[in-house]
């Protein structure tokens, strides 16, 4: 075999820099999940002692994890006074559950895709699918935390008013909302919280999700205007909805015609339905991109098995782009298809009869 020295050379120099983003991301859980970056937050520069103090950790455990993150680059170090410390900007992406920019859940939703690795072999092997309850738990709740800040910063003041007459049937009384595919609940809550004046009603087929979104939607105080169901996309109950939702779940789906059709059953003559989808291209070499290896990468160990665990088996993966959704949508008998908005991270669409 044949190969030029160099290329090899120059590949293995970016893999120590992809191996380094694999060994951090469970430290990145760590820090998350024991309050290390909470712990240094607006704090100044701190020694490993006093961060350890503060956290309520064991100094030496602290000591090398807060090396490891200088080493990223994430926290600053000064060597002459061996102290540490978080930058605001930093604390941002690691420390404020509210941030846009809120980076643990993804490491969540990483360790999942880990422990999921002998689940994916084998169906690799024999083409059968792995449904979303059978990842680990840890993929839900990291879900909603990694989807959840891009929602409260675009939903209600971009995505929404995009929508053709939607927010203003939602501003007025009486207006009906079914969220599909909810999971945690974070969009149907943001919603609730945003249109008092509407009711929500959020449907998951996950039970374990749909118990802790009416955890989240009491502990919110909306307890008596938003409720969450146990149902699919293809049978949840109701009808004359006013704006039915769909956030990153319609790739998902085992017969996403299927659960359009069932949609348009569903919706008031003037209503609407909003899809929001990861951001893709249409082809594949417009998707070859930061954003597009998360997705495919996603999708190869999450999306694509999901649906090929359910009946329909449509596997569209998450860069399925907006020809082929437009094509699943009308095919459901939609008319009326257009992309509303959209941001570097997800596409969004309304359909209408």
């Amino acid at each position: 075999m044949q190969y030029d020295q160099q290329k090899v050379e120059d590949f293995m120099g970016r893999m120590v820099g992809e191996f380094g983003a694999v060994a951090c991301a469970p430290l990145i859980a760590l820090g998350d999940r024991l309050g290390l970056y909470k712990a240094m937050t607006e704090q100044g520069w701190m020694t490993s002692e006093q961060v350890a103090e503060r956290a309520g950790l064991a100094e030496r455990y602290v000591r090398e994890w807060l090396a490891a993150q200088a080493a990223s680059g994430f926290i600053d170090y000064d060597p002459s006074t061996a102290r540490y410390q978080l930058a605001n900007e930093m604390a941002m992406c690691f420390a404020e559950e509210t941030s846009p920019t809120f980076i643990p859940g993804f490491c969540d939703c990483a360790e999942a895709m880990f422990r999921s690795l002998p689940k994916l072999e084998a169906a690799f092997r024999t083409g059968l699918g792995v449904g979303w309850h059978q990842h680990h738990p840890s993929l839900f709740r990291g879900t909603e935390r990694f989807f959840r800040p891009g929602y409260a910063a675009h939903l209600v003041d971009e995505w929404i008013p995009a929508l053709d007459g939607v927010q203003e049937i939602l501003k007025g009384r009486g207006a009906k909302v079914a969220d599909v595919g909810c999971g945690h609940g974070a969009s149907t809550i943001l919603m609730a919280q945003a249109y008092p004046n509407a009711a929500f009603i959020g449907f998951d087929y996950h039970e374990p999700s749909v118990q802790r979104a009416r955890e989240l939607a009491d502990a919110a105080g909306l307890g008596d205007r938003v409720t969450f169901e146990v149902a699919t996309a293809q049978q949840y109950p109701g009808k004359d909805y006013d704006l039915v939702a769909f956030f990153d779940c319609l790739h998902d789906m085992g017969d996403p015609t299927g659960a359009a059709a069932h949609v348009l059953q569903t919706l008031r003559p003037d209503g609407s339905w909003m899809i929001v989808e990861p951001f893709a291209n249409d082809r594949l070499e417009d998707n070859i991109n930061p954003v597009g290896r998360v997705f495919y990468s996603a999708s190869t160990m999450i999306c694509t098995g999901a649906s090929l665990s359910q009946e329909g088996r449509r596997a569209l993966g998450a860069q399925a782009g907006e020809a082929r959704l437009r094509e699943v949508v009308t095919a459901g008998g939609f008319t009326r298809f257009r992309r509303a908005t959209q941001t570097p991270f997800n596409l969004v669409f309304q359909a209408q009869a």
